[in-house]
């Protein structure tokens, strides 16, 4: 299958550099080999309400700023829900605020993450995701996949929820994982050396991982949810 069958493809981020993990390569990608549109939305923001001071915010938001250059996102929406508080939030206030950025975007794919993360902003941020994807009120949305996110994925230690079991790979030549990492070392405070997974030998190693389950030098991972031929 071409890239190109995405179609407009919006990327969904529990925090800044959600996307970068998951599925920067798969991004780059997108934009080099097609001409669709390519989305960014962030669930959540730093607030002072949240214990981050200015200096911090204002770090953060000239990172987003370089990051969304970096990929070229034709269009970047950060919702104003706080990082790791998603679970007293309102469903139905999430669920408009997300509903209303893809009435207005229709993406034809979601690349969202997987509901069994370990960061609970994730299995949120696929709840309300996926209350907003029911075919009839989305009919551009034809396909959604869920990424895999260093840190998260496969750190939870809830032994009844099924683990991360891609079925969907996306083969990435090695320049992009290579500037995948480079955006991701945008996000200074996010990154240690390995073996913290964070890590540019970690998000090598994983992208060479995936790559030998699919016959390719480098892939990122998936397990696609719904696709609507």
């Amino acid at each position: 299958m071409s890239l190109d069958n995405f179609g407009a493809t919006l990327v969904l981020a529990p925090h800044p550099d959600d996307e970068t993990l998951g599925c920067g390569a798969t991004l780059l990608r997108i934009k080099r080999e097609t001409s669709h549109p390519l989305y960014w939305i962030m669930m959540t923001r730093m607030s002072q309400a949240a214990g981050y001071d200015q200096a911090a915010i204002l770090k953060r938001e000239q990172e987003i700023k370089l990051v969304s250059a970096a990929y070229g996102f034709d269009s970047l929406v950060q919702l104003p829900f706080q990082a790791a508080m998603l679970d007293g939030e309102s469903t139905s206030v999430m669920v408009r605020a997300v509903a209303d950025v893809l009435d207005d975007l229709r993406p034809t794919t979601i690349l969202m993450p997987f509901p069994g993360d370990a960061h609970s902003d994730h299995a949120r941020t696929f709840k309300i995701a996926s209350a907003c994807s029911k075919w009839f009120r989305r009919r551009d949305l034809r396909r959604i996949m869920c990424y895999e996110v260093l840190s998260e994925t496969g750190f939870g230690l809830n032994p009844t929820l099924p683990p991360f079991s891609p079925n969907c790979f996306v083969q990435v030549d090695e320049d992009l994982v290579e500037r995948k990492i480079e955006i991701m070392n945008i996000y200074g405070s996010e990154m240690a050396p390995f073996p913290f997974p964070r890590s540019d030998e970690a998000i090598r190693s994983l992208a060479r991982l995936r790559g030998s389950e699919c016959g390719s030098m480098a892939a990122e991972a998936f397990l696609a949810v719904r696709e609507i031929v």
